[in-house]
């Protein structure tokens, strides 16, 4: 008996289900080649709306837990990527047209990356924060707190390695994530999903959504109880009218770049903001 293939429909990640979009919309994914692969959810603004909602809900959880304990939950996403390399590679390969060899290297990159800002979880305190010099006998200490909910325009290439680019850093100090991932490569996306639904991210802590990134952007960028917007995917966006939407609600803007975002500890520390606390010393 011949077996019938059974074309799959995708879903968003929102609090971590897998809801269908509430408009019902959803777009034809192809290969690099245009073949028919799958569809996916195509966002809108209501499903926006409810991501970050859930992402709201988790920051208070997630934002309490120590740096220490996220930089084992980011270690463990790690560890279920590795277990899942051929599927990523397969998933590059046909959507991004890579070779098997750059798809790999790519593929054991993204997994490298949540090792080392898994690395840096417990560590960043020590490099963004200090002790400074007053007159008087306090303590005063400036430490980096998580800013909140923060919006994310993933790039459109680099397929997994620039998603995971942007979402490590942006959870790794404590604040929750909606993404939108890239409309013409998002198989890479709604696999990752699946990792951190069965890994120990709790639910909320990151939210995917799929679609058009000029549609959703901008309701992203003039939502109230979004805190921070990282456009590094926006290069091709009206990415100033995004700046301009985001400046009404006082968010903190990381501007687009172009290529993929490097790893480095000033994607953290962008996403923080530094609180000094003043105490009394002893007096002997």
């Amino acid at each position: 008996m011949t077996h019938l293939a059974i074309p799959k429909t995708y879903k968003l990640y929102i609090g971590g289900a897998f809801p269908r979009s509430e408009s019902g919309r959803t777009y034809e994914v192809t290969t690099s080649k245009g073949a028919f692969i799958a569809n996916a959810a195509k966002a809108s603004r209501k499903d926006a709306r409810d991501a970050v909602v859930a992402a709201r809900a988790a920051f208070s959880g997630w934002s309490g837990t120590t740096g220490y304990n996220r930089g084992q939950v980011l270690y463990r996403i790690a560890e279920l990527l590795e277990g899942r390399r051929a599927q990523f590679v397969d998933e590059l390969r046909s959507t991004d047209g890579l070779t098997e060899a750059a798809a790999t290297k790519q593929v054991d990159s993204a997994i490298d990356a949540w090792v080392w800002y898994a690395g840096w979880a417990d560590k960043y305190l020590q490099v963004a924060g200090n002790g400074n010099p007053v007159s008087g006998p306090y303590f005063n200490i400036s430490t980096p707190e998580p800013t909140g909910v923060v919006a994310v325009i993933a790039p459109a290439t680099h397929g997994l390695l620039g998603l995971v680019s942007v979402i490590a850093p942006v959870i790794l100090s404590g604040n929750t994530v909606v993404v939108v991932a890239s409309e013409s490569s998002p198989l890479s996306a709604i696999s990752l999903s699946e990792v951190l639904a069965t890994s120990d991210v709790p639910a909320g802590v990151v939210n995917v959504l799929t679609g058009s990134a000029a549609e959703i952007a901008p309701w992203l960028a003039s939502h109230a109880d979004v805190n921070a917007l990282d456009l590094a995917g926006a290069e091709a966006l009206e990415w100033v009218d995004l700046q301009i939407a985001a400046a009404d609600t006082l968010k903190r803007v990381l501007p687009p770049e172009s290529g993929l975002p490097a790893l480095t500890v000033d994607r953290v520390t962008f996403f923080t903001e530094t609180k000094t606390v003043w105490h009394t010393k002893a007096l002997i």
